[in-house]
């Protein structure tokens, strides 16, 4: 043992270093350090010590040296060593912000790692965390829309109320219709998944025609009217609401959440209106399909039925929407608005805040 290095293990030490040894579940390079510790204790030298755990005489030293200092702790942690490549000051990593948030050059529409590191004269690695760090995604892009509706919070406010506190004895019906869904066959068979591999699907497909769903979700239920038709005119619009007044017993107020699309508003929609009076439209306002609930109903239908699935005919086609519409009514999930028409004005507001600032400071130059 080196001059100056004393190893005095106490009775409830020894105890500790013993448990630790014994214990399967230690990381091993703690035991091998409580071993070295045990040994020098009952006076073995540094070869012996070195034969027994398989140690160099450096990392003896260094682990006497430590117990010496720190006790049993100083055995169950690593001291933390610097880093080889030093840290990037705080102006590189404002620099690289500063870029990010400019145009790239040349004809590019959006800056990469890649593209970055050269100009920034960092590793490509750097760049990513320093995007990270600061919350920044050039790679992605989230799509918007800000309504330009006039009566943009009085019809929000209108169809929430709906959704949150509908009339007694009325119904609510969020309509709208999915056009253009494609009957897509694939030119090859896919395989199925197995472990280790993921399904496949060829690329490349046969148009086998398309139909248009309509369908009426109603909110408080759950359930889903809906209706295949091959296009999607005021005069199949006009059949689905014929639909819609067979299925609904009589004596109940329909309140019908739709958008703003042509048929909906058509002179003999309108007439059909006049003659069926229980029947109320609310309009939602321009630009937001977002507040029509049966959205999220096509969403689901899209990812879950009609993205992966191969059909060799349109009959084939309506036929699987049919089925999940069945699907859907055996278990309907009644329909639960969420958000603060307040905080969704407010937005709006700071949306169109930020694009008139943007664009008023683009007109500057």
């Amino acid at each position: 043992m080196r001059a100056g290095i004393i190893v005095d293990v106490s009775a409830a030490a020894r105890r500790r270093l013993e448990a630790i040894v014994a214990d399967r579940n230690s990381p091993q390079k703690q035991v091998w350090r409580a071993r070295i510790v045990l040994l020098s204790a009952d006076g073995l030298g540094t070869v012996e010590i070195m034969r027994r755990t398989g140690k160099s005489k450096t990392c003896l030293w260094r682990w006497q040296e430590r117990f010496m200092q720190a006790g049993v702790e100083g055995l169950l942690r690593d001291k933390t060593r610097p880093s080889r490549v030093p840290p990037l000051s705080p102006a590189i990593a404002e620099r690289v912000v500063a870029l990010t948030q400019a145009d790239p050059p040349g004809e590019t529409t959006h800056w990469t790692a890649a593209a970055m590191a050269p100009l920034a004269k960092i590793s490509v690695s750097s760049v990513q965390r320093i995007w990270r760090a600061h919350g920044l995604q050039p790679h992605r892009l989230r799509q918007f829309k800000l309504s330009r509706d006039p009566e943009f919070v009085p019809k929000l406010r209108d169809i929430v109320g709906l959704y949150i506190d509908p009339p007694a004895h009325a119904l609510v019906l969020s309509v709208d219709e999915k056009s253009q869904i494609q009957a897509l066959d694939r030119t090859q068979p896919g395989l199925p998944l197995k472990p280790g591999r993921c399904g496949t699907m060829t690329h490349d497909y046969k148009r086998h025609g398309t139909t248009t769903l309509f369908a009426a979700l109603n909110v408080l239920e759950g359930k889903v009217i809906g209706r295949c038709m091959q296009r999607h005119r005021h005069q199949e619009f006009i059949r689905f609401l014929n639909a819609i007044e067979a299925e609904i017993p009589p004596g109940k107020i329909i309140h019908v959440v739709l958008d703003n699309y042509g048929p909906h508003k058509h002179p003999k929609t309108r007439a059909w209106l006049a003659r069926h009076p229980r029947f109320v439209f609310h309009y939602t306002p321009t630009s937001a399909s977002w507040l029509n609930a049966v959205e999220g109903f096509f969403a689901k239908l899209s990812k879950r039925r009609l993205k992966r699935g191969v059909f060799g005919s349109i009959v084939d086609l309506q036929a699987a929407i049919n089925r999940f519409l069945r699907e859907t009514n055996d278990d309907p999930k009644p329909f639960v608005w969420t958000a603060d028409p307040d905080k969704i004005i407010a937005a709006v507001k700071r949306g169109y805040q930020t694009l008139d600032s943007i664009h008023s400071h683009v007109r500057c130059f």
